[in-house]
């Protein structure tokens, strides 16, 4: 019963604060647990790898260039991709309320990364980020602008 409790509170914290820093035990498990709850409360979930992306605001919200490795006989193409986040923002179902972007290692990424996706939610209503940032012992979570603080 506790977690359905716990679950509504992370769903409320995400949709009033946009973004999300989340600290989750290493041998894993919670985070589907919360996923389930976001999908229950009505949202897409779009897990990707936060070290992969490239430059994020970019590779989200605009037209980005994509060359697959040259192997020396053939053309250097490059192959022009739509964004990420209104591509599926596009193709969301009715009823839905919006799309979360759940990033994982997100400790990696630098501090200009970070205040990017601070502010992608207030670009795109329809737009939450919940980005792993560390381990802890329990599933605890913080509003991303909270994370940027210097200690």
């Amino acid at each position: 019963m506790s977690l359905i409790i716990i679950g509504n509170q992370f769903v409320r914290d995400l949709e009033s604060s946009g973004a999300l820093g989340l600290y989750a035990p290493l041998e894993g498990g919670f985070e589907g647990r919360y996923q389930r709850r976001l999908r229950g409360a009505g949202y897409f979930t779009l897990s990707l790898s936060a070290p992969g992306l490239g430059d994020l605001p970019s590779y989200l919200t605009a037209v980005h260039g994509v060359r697959p490795a040259h192997l020396g006989k053939s053309d250097l193409r490059t192959y022009f991709l739509p964004p990420l986040v209104n591509y599926y923002l596009d193709h969301l179902p009715a009823k839905t309320k919006g799309l979360v972007l759940w990033l994982i290692d997100g400790k990696k990424l630098n501090r200009q990364e970070l205040e990017f996706l601070c502010l992608l939610p207030s670009l795109e209503s329809k737009v939450k980020v919940a980005i792993e940032l560390g381990g802890d012992r329990t599933f605890r979570w913080l509003p991303l602008k909270e994370t940027l603080i210097p200690a």
